[in-house]
């Protein structure tokens, strides 16, 4: 069966796909702490195509030149004089005080005060240097201050990560009709990485994928709670240039939204989701305010903060682990007690869409790492990037989908969001409403989307009794005309 898929593959995405040994490749970027969009990047880039042979030396010259082992030496490479070229992650700050643009390379030790964005650069390149995290080849050189006191680091030259300058959504809808659901179910683990082999059931699949549903639908908010050692940190690490991973440490509004001193955007206003990985060793400063802010903005996407709103696409993910008994389940039906505790308020936790079942899911293994062809994940995280920005899909849902008059708001947005985001994510060439397998949309779209709603409202009761479980009554279109 994989072999089957494997080929499917090759036949549909030929020139997107890539074979993945990760044993032998392991090797070539050992030192080199880089996400896995950024290995499959090079690798397809000296890969030959006729023989299926990574050119191993050439890669590793590349690698050298652009992504030093030693990250020590960048600096000491600028203060005699060299130019330095770097494939590197790079965070851009926009000082409108001082009219500057600086960047930061927290990897190699370059501080947001030393590095410098010339205007030559930044006009080349306007919509990339917006504030955030970017991913790049850049050209670096260290020059005098205007007062000649101090030196700066200034990027003479930036070329943007996007092997993909565009993907063509409708591209992936034609090449979808070629797999069953199952088959495709197993493609997107395989682009994830994972061996679908290494699911014993279905519904743990569907669990796993359930994660990609904040890469491609717009402003969903998830909970999932899980063991350790179940991959949370690797998918939202890994997989994407457009997420922001917040491991730990110190969290504060100016962080998350706005700096009024700065007069700076925070990390949620230029990703498509933000996830707060271990949220239990977070510590979020100024709780009271924080929390008055993610309750609006978790509502309707928009703040204000300091008499600036504030506006975003960005979903929000909180993760964090809860403890099991010996089958597996967990230890208290109070799921939200695992979460800090400004953030057990029902009001708050009911702006959440989607939760996600971590038990349900296997501890990673070795024998998980899949090996074979896939889609190379550079391709699949523009993909899904793109998916977000398409309309048709909640289209079709209204077309398909009734609720009765008195259900909540919040309810039926959060079973549509849940439901749209499973239509992209399965049945992309699911293109208009005479396209849809009502059966399959039923199964895998909408009674997930209700069930996912119903704990995060099961959880809320939990806390405050006032919050009823009770969910909205839900027609199909084939049930009601």
């Amino acid at each position: 069966m994989k072999e089957e898929i494997c080929n499917k593959i090759r036949q549909n995405f030929s020139a997107m796909s890539i074979y993945k040994d990760p044993a032998s490749t392991a090797s070539l970027f050992a030192g080199r702490n880089l996400p896995s969009f950024v290995k499959d990047f090079l690798l397809k880039r000296y890969l030959n195509i006729q023989t299926g042979e990574i050119d191993r030396p050439a890669l590793t010259q590349f690698l050298d030149r652009v992504i030093p082992a030693q990250q020590g030496s960048v600096k000491d490479r600028l203060q005699s004089g060299e130019e330095v070229m770097l494939l590197a992650r790079f965070v851009v700050f926009i000082d409108i005080v001082k009219n500057e643009r600086q960047f930061a390379i927290p990897d190699y030790g370059i501080k947001q005060r030393e590095g410098l964005i010339p205007e030559y650069v930044y006009s080349q390149h306007q919509g990339d240097f917006v504030e955030g995290e970017r991913w790049g080849i850049i050209k670096l050189c260290l020059l005098p201050d205007d007062d000649g006191k101090k030196n700066h680091i200034q990027m003479v030259d930036y070329k943007p990560f996007k092997p993909y300058s565009s993907v063509d959504v409708s591209y992936l809808a034609s090449a979808r009709q070629n797999f069953s659901t199952l088959e495709w179910i197993d493609m997107l683990l395989s682009a994830m990485e994972y061996d679908p082999d290494g699911f014993v059931s279905l519904t743990q699949k569907l669990e796993f994928l359930t994660r990609l549903l904040i890469f491609i639908e717009p402003r969903l908010n998830v909970i999932e709670l899980a063991p350790k050692g179940t991959g949370k940190s690797y998918v939202f690490g890994n997989l994407s240039k457009y997420g922001w991973l917040v491991s730990g440490g110190k969290v504060t509004r100016a962080k998350l939204f706005f700096d009024k001193a700065k007069q700076q955007n925070g990390i949620i206003k230029n990703h498509d989701f933000t996830v707060f990985d271990e949220i239990q060793t977070i510590v979020f400063q100024e709780p009271a305010e924080i929390q008055a802010a993610l309750k609006s903005y978790l509502e309707s996407g928009k703040t204000t903060i300091d008499n600036n709103e504030f506006s975003s696409e960005c979903g929000l993910m909180l993760m964090g682990n809860i403890p099991l008994t010996s089958q597996n389940m967990p230890v208290s039906n109070m799921y939200f007690d695992n979460l800090p505790e400004n953030f057990r308020e029902s009001a708050l936790l009911d702006r959440f869409h989607c939760f996600i079942e971590g038990w349900l899911l296997p501890r990673v293994n070795k024998s998980m790492i899949f090996k074979g062809w896939t889609i190379n994940v550079e391709y699949f995280s523009e993909i899904l990037h793109s998916m977000r920005t398409q309309n048709v899909y909640g289209l079709i849902f209204d077309q398909l989908v009734k609720f009765e008059e008195k259900a909540d708001v919040r309810d039926s947005n959060a079973i549509k969001r849940i439901a749209v985001g499973y239509m992209k994510l399965l049945f992309p060439h699911w293109r208009s409403v005479d396209d849809v397998d009502t059966n399959e949309f039923d199964i895998y779209c909408l009674q997930p989307a209700i069930h996912r709603r119903g704990v995060v409202k099961e959880q809320c009761h939990n806390i405050d009794p006032e919050f009823k479980t009770h969910m909205p009554d839900i027609w199909l279109k084939e049930y009601y005309t």
